[in-house]
Formats: C-alpha cells, sequence, structure tokens
C-alpha cells in the first residue's frame, strides 16, 4: 500500500506541476493555477500520508513462529553432538532457510537436522 500511496502522489505532483506550467504558456489559462496548486498539495499529503503508514511487506526484523503439532505418543530424547557428544538443549536448534539446524554451543558445530524414519 505503501507503494501505491507513493506512485499515486509522484503522479498528482507531476501533472499538478504540468497543470501550473501551463497557466503561463502563449495562451495563459488562470484556471489551471488553482488546478495545479490542489493537485499538487493532494500529491504531497499522499505523500505524507504513505511514508506515515507502517508497511508489513518486506519489513525488516520480521519474526516468524513455527508451531509444531506432534502426534500423543511423541517422546522427548535427550540429543547429543555428533561431533563431541555435548548435550543440545531446545535453544541450540534453529530453522535455517525451511531446515532445522543445530549448533553445538560446546565445539561449534552445526549440521542439519534430519529424521530417522521411525519404521
Amino acid at each position: 500500500m505503501r507503494l501505491i500511496g507513493t506512485i499515486a502522489a509522484g503522479i498528482l505532483i507531476f501533472f499538478g506541476v504540468l497543470f501550473i506550467w501551463s497557466a503561463f504558456g502563449e495562451v495563459p489559462q488562470p484556471q489551471n493555477i488553482l488546478t495545479g496548486i490542489i493537485t499538487v498539495l493532494i500529491g504531497f499529503g499522499l505523500l505524507w500520508l504513505a511514508s506515515r503508514k507502517k508497511g508489513t511487506a518486506g519489513t525488516e526484523g520480521q519474526n516468524v513462529s513455527l508451531k509444531i503439532d506432534l502426534p500423543a505418543s511423541t517422546k522427548i530424547e535427550e540429543m547429543k553432538c555428533r561431533n563431541c557428544g555435548g548435550n543440545l538443549k531446545a535453544e541450540n536448534i534453529k530453522m535455517l532457510a525451511g531446515a532445522p539446524t543445530v549448533e553445538c554451543p560446546f565445539c561449534g558445530t552445526t549440521y542439519q537436522l534430519t529424521e530417522e524414519p521411525k519404521w
């Protein structure tokens, strides 16, 4: 919405300046001055409103929560680092590019978690 408001404001300001400019041409048209001034003021007002509105798409620092629904018979097992054997906690697991990865706080090894088949 912010981008659309900025583009519309630019178009209004452009045409407002053209109206003002045309008022001083070979054939003077004083009614174009008022039309141009009103159009430019509306354009700047729209630009001001677009700059105040917070955009949702593409904002930096956006938090994403991932909720996992586990079946009732799920047991939580203790996880150990593949490299050093240190105990890993849930805080060490992060989602990177849609895949669960773990970073060992003891040796610094980072690897992707894979789920072994249950059968």
